[in-house]
This record gives C-alpha cells, structure tokens and sequence, in this order.
C-alpha cells in the first residue's frame, strides 16, 4: 500500500510513517522543507510541498491508496492575531491543496484521512461527548471546522473520508506528556487550574492503530474521535503520572498563572472535554489502552511508542 502523510514531520505523522514502514508499505511524507528532515524509518520518502497548492508532489503521490492530512501550524504558542490567522489558513490551504492534487490524480486514493480535535466540541464541563455532539463557538472550534471542511470536496470525488477528532496524544517524544515529565521529575507537579477539567487522552499506539484500522476499514466514514474510552480529570491524570512515576502530583499550577503566561492559549488546559469514542467502539476497534497509569507506564517503560 502507499500512504502520503501531510504534516508526517510531526509527532504523529513520524509515529504513523514508522508503523507503516515497518510493515512495509510506501510512505510519502509532505514536507515544507524535506532537506531539514530525516526520514524516521528506511521506506519513507520526505518531498517538498509548500502547503498550497498542487504542485510536483502529485506526480509522486499519483497511486497512493490513502492520503493522511494532517498538515496545520502549531498551536501551542500565544495566540496573537497574526498566530491566528496562520492557525486557521495553514490547514485551510492545506486541504484545499489535497484537493486540488487528488482532482488531476488519474487514480484517485481510496480514502482520505482528515485530521481535527476534540477542540471541534468547545469546552463543555463534565457532559460525555460523541461524534453527534454538536460543534462548539469558541477560536478552536472555529479553527476544527475550518480544517474539517478544508478536504470535504473530495467526497464528491468518490474518496471516502474520514475526520479523527484527537484528544491529548500521549507520547515521551512530545506533546502534553512529554512537557509535564521533567516537572514531575523534579518534584513540582500537581493540577492544573481546578483539575476538575476532563482530559480526552489516547496513547500513541492507539493513535496509530485507530487510524490505520480507518484506512483498511471500507465502512468507516465520517468523524471519528480519537481518544481513549476513559477520559479523566485533571487531577486523575496528574495523580496516574505521579504514581507511575514515583513522585507526588500535589503543587498546582493556578489557572490565573497560565492565563497570564499563554493568554487566550490558555483555553487548551484549562477547559475540558469529556469526549469518548463511540463510532470507534460500535466498529468493533480494540483500544490497547484504557486506563491512564497503564498507558503512561508503558510508555515510560516499555521504550514502545507505536
């Protein structure tokens, strides 16, 4: 099978590119700036896009079953208005570029994976959350819409889609995680905020397998959450890491702090969702995962991301 993953530089794309390679299938990352990158395992090729348009990297994706995008600039810095509107237009030119390379494809993928958050739902306390939820009003519910939309054309093509909204990655190569471990190593970690705000966390592992059971699953289509079936608070979470970890999880970090600190940001650890599964659940997908300790130890000891 070939795979094209745009945004495969980042921790989810090399997560996916190295568990596909391992099984030897073709993995064409897009890259904005291939020379700067390394290919994360032998069988993946980084070639150059500029996040655009459809340029040379449609001839070399020409064949490819399934098309990952997974492209957007980072939120995690101060949102300033400019930031913003890089959030926003980076994944909207994205997806308009898959588009536009998948129309003059002779063959067209099978399926196009398209990737948002559980952002897409807006803070919503400690009310469960499906895929029938509806979308929330806030930047980052915006933002989810945005990029949803940005490849939804291709489904007039007749390329199935699917939309992972993810929750918290874990993973001790980056993200949420991997930014609270050397805290805790060093004794100051605790809550954050109230810690009463519900994290939506899947490990890595899970992460990948989910998505690659969507790409081989012909009856998958549509938005799909991507998180474990068992979200915690905040405080649950900070206490399973300090347990798997061997230190306490007891000096909080007071919400007004970070809000001083990341501004408007500050909405992503502050405000919660409590989203689960469900369309995951009822195709019958098999979560490795479930309890958040568990999931951190393995990662911790095992040395296994994928």
């Amino acid at each position: 099978m070939k795979v094209v993953i745009t945004g495969g530089t980042g921790l989810m794309g090399n997560a996916l590119a190295k568990s596909l390679a391992a099984d030897h299938h073709q993995v064409l990352i897009l890259s904005r700036d291939p020379k700067r990158r390394s290919s994360p395992a032998q069988g993946v090729e980084i070639v150059r896009w500029d996040g655009k348009t459809a340029g040379d990297w449609v001839e070399q994706a020409e064949g490819a079953e399934a098309i990952i995008n997974l492209a957007g600039a980072s939120i995690d810095q101060r949102w300033t208005d400019s930031h913003k509107k890089l959030i926003v237009d980076s994944r909207k030119e994205a997806g308009q570029a898959v588009v536009a390379g998948i129309k003059s494809m002779a063959q067209k993928p099978e399926v196009v994976i398209q990737a948002s958050a559980v952002g897409y739902y807006g803070p919503r306390d400690d009310a469960e959350i499906t895929e029938e939820s509806p979308a929330g009003n806030d930047f980052l519910a915006e933002v989810c819409k945005v990029w949803e939309a940005s490849t939804e054309e291709v489904e007039t093509l007749g390329v199935r889609r699917c939309v992972i909204r993810t929750g918290i990655v874990l993973s001790t190569k980056g993200g949420a995680m991997a930014r609270l471990l050397p805290i805790f190593r060093m004794f100051a970690g605790g809550p954050v905020g109230s810690g009463k705000q519900y994290m939506s966390w899947i490990h890595i592992g899970d992460q990948v397998d989910a998505i690659r059971f969507l790409i081989e699953n012909k009856n998958a289509k549509g938005a799909f959450n991507l998180t474990a079936p068992n979200p915690v608070t905040n405080r649950a979470f900070v206490k399973a890491l300090g347990s798997a970890l061997g230190r306490p999880s007891l000096i909080p970090a007071p919400g007004f702090s970070l809000k001083i600190m990341f501004g408007e940001m500050s909405t992503v650890v502050l405000d919660g969702q409590r989203v689960v599964p469900q369309k995951l659940q009822q195709l019958n997908y098999n979560f490795r995962f479930i309890d958040p300790e568990n999931a951190i130890r393995n990662l911790l000891y095992s040395g296994i991301e994928g």
